[in-house]
């Protein structure tokens, strides 16, 4: 029987990081414009082109990947409320890299077509998440570097503002004779 729960459980994963990989995608193309290099008039046969879902994700880093794994099984145990926030603030979130996009071809003062500015919202889009991960990446290094010395600092606060202890308290730490 628990086997038989583990494959719904990685049934249900495969589900929702395929769901989640897709969403992503659907998010890195612009928006209001067919992707570059793509003729007009969509797919042949009238049929939508999906990609091979497990093909991206085994082509994703491992680290990737298990950011990813760890992504759904977090969302696997969110409450329909706590996923309802969270689709509220990735909307706010692509709504505000939207206007942002928008704002860069506008303060560009490129005149584009509108393949060559599809172009330019997707690398916009591409470069702008480099430097955010850039940014993650130094704001972590730095926090490392300083919590050494705010707990060395708080250390020294909170042993200023104990009372000092007598060998009660010393005696309460060290291990007990054996018998």
């Amino acid at each position: 029987m628990a086997c038989g729960k583990k494959s719904q459980l990685c049934k249900l994963i495969v589900a929702l990081s395929a769901f989640a990989l897709l969403c992503s995608a659907a998010q890195a193309q612009p928006q209001s414009h067919r992707p570059a290099g793509r003729p007009p008039g969509g797919p042949p046969h009238g049929r939508a082109q999906v990609p091979n879902t497990r093909e991206r994700l085994m082509a994703m880093p491992p680290a990737a990947r298990q950011n990813f794994q760890r992504n759904a099984e977090r969302w696997l145990r969110m409450s329909p409320e706590e996923r309802n926030v969270m689709r509220q603030r990735e909307n706010l979130r692509r709504e505000t890299i939207r206007r942002e996009t928008e704002a860069a071809v506008r303060d560009s003062g490129l005149h584009l077509n509108p393949q060559e500015r599809a172009q330019f919202e997707s690398r916009y889009i591409q470069e702008r998440r480099k430097v955010e991960q850039t940014l993650r990446q130094q704001i972590e290094t730095e926090r490392q570097q300083q919590l050494p010395e705010l707990i060395r600092q708080l250390k020294k606060e909170f042993q200023i503002d104990q009372p000092t202890k007598g060998p009660a308290t010393k005696s309460i730490e060290s291990p007990k004779p054996k018998k």
